[in-house]
């Protein structure tokens, strides 16, 4: 397969429409966001996908703010939703528009409709409208209101823009079949009255559009060739060419749906995200534990990972549930060969190395990467007193524990072999303090540090460590698919933080980027909380997949 030849079926039709010379070979998509939220990760396979395949025909994409829902829309959410669009890596130039830019030409395609009989005010209450709209196997019942006069409508029309109706009073309807199998070309409401200032257009407005009507018609005004949506926009697509072959644009676009992405154990319904927000389940909309492209980049998800995964799962018309390790193999293969190697101890246990010059201090030369000579070396410090991981030693060990045992060895990375001598414990049993021995002949590096131990454990110098707090995230949910339940609260996963008072080496003092923590996984200084005085680090990911087993044993159960 050549670079060049389509790799899904959107791009299939996008190449073929630039064969055929439609649109004259242009092509322009749009994202068109609802800022009345932040983004998800579902949001980025749009994102990725609509400037991308503008980019692969050297086309444009325009960022649109469907902002026709006033009240439930803060400017807090249109930065937020700029910067994760940015973060991604892609810029929509002088394309930045808002639905709200077109109310007057929409308003005036809606007069059209009356003058045309396509359209006419309603005086039902919304109860009224619903019961008369039938069900999914009765047809629906004209309004009585049906038939009002092209002049009433116009009348009635003004007066609702004009602010003389409250709210719910009148709305606009296309006039197209109330017993059509599709419930959304039974007389679907294109205006409803909201005496709502607008974040835009101040108090301008009295009415606003609905998003069908709005939707299909800024495609329009701003020359979308290719409008791509998710697949809950299929049963509306009738919709969106009626307005298009009733009011005909000079430039008429074209609707094509996708799936959706759906994460494994992660969240992407806006109101229920709401919800956990808004009730403190979560530290906000950029919780690394949210699957929202905030709470990934605060994570330290790297966005190059992000493209990657999506660029996996693909496009297609078919809706399935992405297992969550897909996104982090995407997220561990770039960071494998991206991030440095560092000590950090999590869970610290002291160490006493019993025969080591007291005050002493070495330098202990180690490689910033295993694989790549470019990253360098650093020097560590090490001293008489160290910090290992408690999970490192066991007292009664089976036979194939290499790490500490009483008697037994191991190398300390870039170090020495130590064996453990005696164990300290507290009143209450546990285990406080190991007292070590060293051997000097074995200092890493050096042409008599050949023999060999089973065991390679990592440490940091007790004097010269840094205290820092890590948070070790994990999935927010217990069930692979929370969306599924109404009640989400109990299938929260309570191991989904665990905070840690852990101990770094000192070149971790001053962290800009990602590491990787020897033996432990990936982290990121956490861009809200972290500072020179108090260093703040979230895991974005372990060294390997611990869920996988159960992961797909819980898909293959649903």
């Amino acid at each position: 397969m050549s670079d060049n030849e389509p790799t899904d079926f959107i791009r299939q039709i996008i190449s073929d429409d630039i064969a055929a010379g439609k649109h004259n070979g242009r092509v322009v998509t749009r994202f068109p966001p609802e800022p009345n939220g932040f983004l998800h990760v579902g949001h980025a396979k749009s994102i990725c996908l609509n400037f991308g395949v503008a980019e692969e025909h050297s086309g444009q994409t325009f960022l649109r703010f469907d902002d026709t829902n006033p009240g439930r829309e803060s400017e807090e959410y249109v930065e937020a939703i700029k910067a994760d669009v940015r973060w991604l890596g892609f810029d929509w130039q002088d394309r930045l528009t808002h639905a709200s830019d077109y109310f007057d030409q929409l308003f005036a395609a809606a007069v059209k409709l009356i003058e045309m009989d396509k359209a006419y005010v309603d005086s039902l209450s919304a109860e009224e409208i619903r019961e008369y709209r039938g069900t999914l196997t009765e047809p629906g019942a004209n309004s009585p209101h049906r038939e009002r006069s092209i002049e009433e409508n116009l009348a009635l029309f003004r007066r609702m823009q004009e602010g003389e109706f409250e709210d719910g009073a009148h709305v606009l309807r296309a006039k197209i079949d109330m017993a059509s199998p599709n419930m959304n070309m039974r007389d679907p409401t294109l205006y409803r009255i909201r005496k709502t200032p607008h974040q835009n257009t101040g108090d301008k407005w009295n009415i606003y559009p609905m998003y069908d009507f709005a939707h299909g018609l800024s495609d329009a005004f701003e020359g979308i060739t290719h409008s791509l949506c998710t697949l809950e926009f299929e049963d509306h697509r009738p919709l969106y060419d009626w307005f298009l072959d009733q009011l005909v644009p000079q430039h008429r676009p074209q609707q094509i749906e996708f799936s959706r992405l759906n994460l494994a154990y992660a969240l992407t319904s806006k109101r229920k995200l709401n919800a956990l927000v808004d009730n403190g389940v979560v530290n906000g909309w950029d919780d690394p534990r949210l699957a929202t492209i905030a709470g990934m980049r605060r994570r330290g998800y790297p966005p190059e990972a992000l493209r990657d995964f999506i660029g996996r799962v693909g496009v297609t018309k078919k809706e399935n549930l992405i297992e969550m390790g897909v996104l982090e193999n995407s997220v561990r293969e770039f960071l494998g060969s991206e991030a440095p190697r560092r000590m950090a101890v999590i869970k610290p246990l002291k160490v006493t190395i019993t025969n080591y010059p007291q005050g002493q201090t070495e330098q202990m030369v180690a490689m910033n990467h295993p694989a790549n000579a470019e990253f360098g070396t650093r020097e560590m410090p090490f001293s008489r007193e160290i910090y290992v991981e408690q999970d490192d030693f066991m007292e009664d060990a089976p036979r194939k524990f290499f790490r500490l045992r009483p008697g037994g060895e191991v190398r300390l990375r870039f170090a020495y072999i130590i064996r453990c001598d005696d164990v300290i414990k507290d009143d209450a049993g546990n285990v406080v303090e190991l007292r070590c021995s060293y051997d000097p002949d074995t200092k890493s590096g050096t042409a008599s540090s050949d023999r060999k131990v089973k065991g390679t454990i990592h440490w940091v110098s007790a004097q010269h460590a840094v205290a820092a707090e890590v948070r070790l995230y994990d999935r927010l949910f217990s069930v692979p698919n929370p969306g599924s339940y109404d009640d989400v609260l109990p299938h929260l996963n309570p191991r989904s933080l665990e905070i840690a008072d852990a101990r770094l080496e000192p070149a971790l003092a001053v962290a800009d980027r990602s590491y990787q923590f020897e033996r432990l996984g990936y982290f990121s200084p956490d861009a809200v909380d972290y500072s020179a005085q108090k260093p703040v680090f979230n895991r974005i990911v372990t060294l390997r997949d611990s869920w996988a087993k159960l992961e797909k044993q819980a898909m293959a159960e649903m």
